[in-house]
């Protein structure tokens, strides 16, 4: 018979597992919450750390709510798309900031002097980007269409999911439907989705080309429910519709009139909603001049690029991908923005003191000193938009140069590359934390995406 033991939950960690103390170990617990006390089964154990299995609560948090969705939990089967919906909405913010300020603590040893906000938005329904496997499991003649499973890697055995869009959570069954009747049905093993203000793209990731008949029940598909249908043989530049006619993605930000083209393979942030917030503090944090020159680092298709070019003189984007460099130059044209844009594609992560120096001559703004002889080309502000790698050589640039920006955003989807660069900045070029706060982009999982204001020395 297996060992069970008892622990008092005292946080969560960063993947939304419960963590209690035992001595002079961690033992880390999914499904169970701060302040609960939980009876625990042994399923991994090395030294100072420790995996359990949750069997019972013992003590149960005051926070603890009902699951909204029937395929969420801990057991095995569970999907895991999501890790918190047993958690109180209002208590997941809290507690993601609370671990943002830990991670700047303890690995930058800063505290910001104020804290924003939580920059929050829907809870259910948010998810207008996502990838779903597909299985056809051979034993069952069925198909399966959804997120893996949380616990064994298979697919989920879902039948409608919380957070998807509605309009796709409602195509789940319908897609298992198709896709059990295609001659490919075992040759089709991801659907990337992609919802936009006036459409939604599925892109059927194929091994094997579709027969006639697949090809006319994928159209068919389309026309019964309303989305564009299109096919994906290779890498995501080989993604097209399936009738030769794409419809137009887009995103749209009210507040700066600006609207967002995009291909179903590009990047945006999964919840439009909350990202046009997001974008809007960013913009207020940056506080550009009418008179400045702003920099986006790793701009992808615009989505803080073109915004700012509204408030600034000029606008810079940079990014590693030459393609996203081109299609954020067409937002710029489509929103007429072209004038007070420019784009470079640049590799980021190899990024130096040279560089910087490079887009300050070629781009700064001269300083408004008196003296001839005084004035300096500078940057006026820059934005910091990093994958979860971070922004290490960026940052460290910025760090050493003399001429420094007045004013920095960095908006983060990790909190340990964030604090690790926060690190550089402060403490190596003596620029100053002045407020930061979480951005509720996925509600019910574990990720802390977050924004942050830096103030340069010289301010």
């Amino acid at each position: 018979m297996e060992e069970s033991f008892e622990i008092e939950i005292e946080s969560l960690n960063l993947d939304g597992r419960g963590v209690g103390r035992c001595e002079d170990r961690k033992i880390f617990i999914a499904g169970a919450l701060p302040e609960e006390r939980v009876r625990y089964s042994r399923v991994k154990s090395r030294q100072h750390r420790e995996v359990g299995q949750l069997e019972a609560l013992l003590r149960s948090s005051p926070d603890r709510v009902m699951p909204r969705c029937a395929h969420f939990g801990f057991f095995k089967g569970a999907c895991g798309g999501c890790g918190l919906q047993h958690l109180d909405a209002t208590a997941q913010l809290t507690v993601k900031q609370q671990l943002l300020e830990t991670m700047l603590w303890q690995i930058a040893e800063v505290q910001p002097q104020t804290l924003l906000p939580p920059i929050d938005g829907p809870i259910w329904g948010y998810r207008h980007r996502a990838r779903l496997s597909v299985r056809y499991v051979r034993r069952r003649d069925e198909v399966l269409v959804g997120f893996h499973e949380r616990v064994r890697g298979f697919v989920a055995d879902m039948q409608s999911c919380a957070i998807l869009a509605e309009p796709v959570s409602d195509l789940l069954m319908p897609l298992r439907t198709l896709i059990a009747g295609l001659s490919i049905r075992e040759r089709l093993p991801q659907i990337e989705v992609a919802v936009g203000d006036q459409a939604i793209v599925l892109v059927m990731r194929v091994l094997d080309p579709p027969s006639r008949d697949d090809h006319e029940a994928l159209l068919r598909f389309g026309r019964t429910h309303n989305v564009s249908m299109w096919l994906q043989p290779g890498g995501p530049d080989t993604a097209a519709p399936l009738d030769g006619n794409a419809d137009a993605l887009s995103l749209s930000m009210p507040e700066f009139g600006v609207t967002l083209p995009f291909a179903p393979t590009d990047f945006t942030q999964v919840n439009h909603q909350l990202n046009s917030v997001l974008v809007g503090r960013a913009v207020e944090l940056l506080a550009p001049e009418p008179g400045d020159v702003v920099v986006d680092f790793f701009c992808g298709l615009g989505n803080f690029t073109l915004p700012l070019a509204i408030r600034a003189r000029l606008a810079i984007g940079l990014e590693g991908s030459a393609g996203l460099v081109a299609r954020a130059e067409q937002a710029a044209l489509h929103n007429d923005l072209a004038q007070r844009t420019v784009f470079s594609a640049r590799n980021l992560f190899d990024w130096s003191a040279g560089d910087w120096a490079w887009l300050v001559d070629t781009y700064g703004a001269k300083s408004n000193a008196a003296d001839d002889s005084n004035k300096t080309s500078r940057i006026d502000r820059v934005l910091i938009d990093p994958p979860r790698a971070g922004a290490l050589a960026v940052v460290q640039a910025l760090a050493d140069t003399r001429v420094p920006p007045k004013r920095l955003v960095y908006v983060s989807c990790n909190p340990e590359t964030l604090a690790r660069d926060t690190a550089i900045l402060v403490h190596k070029g003596g620029w100053q934390l002045r407020t930061a706060g979480v951005v509720n982009m996925f509600p019910h999982t574990a990720h802390v995406e977050s924004i942050a204001m830096f103030e340069s020395p010289s301010c």
